[in-house]
């Protein structure tokens, strides 16, 4: 059973890690329409998650990027039919294996995944600086530990 003060540290991270989460939608929601060739509004959440996925992996097939945003793969495809539509998404056969079909990023999208990418850095680099060079190298210890932990499930 777990201890009262294990619990209330469970809460209190839970709570962070969403108004993480919070901040991140925010600078993504927040940028101004037009300064990328792909305006944000456009754009649902999930189908920016999908964009941003596929810019830190590069390509993916519709099942593997099911995966990484815990989704099904009926999903996934609905997802990637509609940023196809929008013209930021393409699928085409494996170079490596003609029946795998892959998903990549259009130009277009990459150039607003660059984007998106710069404003939650710039928004992430306002909270280290406000926390001081201390806190952050001490988040950065434990954010690695917690890396670690996840990454070996």
């Amino acid at each position: 059973m777990e201890n009262e003060e294990t619990v209330k540290q469970a809460r209190f991270i839970a709570k962070v890690g969403r108004k993480l989460k919070d901040h991140i939608f925010s600078i993504q929601s927040d940028l101004p329409d037009g300064r990328t060739s792909c305006p944000r509004t456009e754009l649902s959440m999930a189908q920016m998650q999908v964009l941003m996925t596929l810019h830190g992996c590069g390509e993916s097939t519709i099942t593997n990027l099911a995966e990484k945003l815990r989704v099904s793969p009926p999903s996934a495809s609905n997802m990637v039919d509609r940023l196809e539509d929008k013209g930021l998404v393409y699928r085409e056969r494996s170079t490596e294996d003609r029946r795998r079909v892959v998903v990549r990023l259009s130009k277009q999208a990459t150039a607003q995944a660059v984007h998106v990418e710069g404003a939650v850095l710039a928004g992430f680099l306002d909270l280290v600086e406000k926390v001081g060079p201390e806190t952050a190298q001490k988040w950065c210890e434990v954010l690695e530990h917690v890396e670690r932990i996840i990454e070996k499930k």
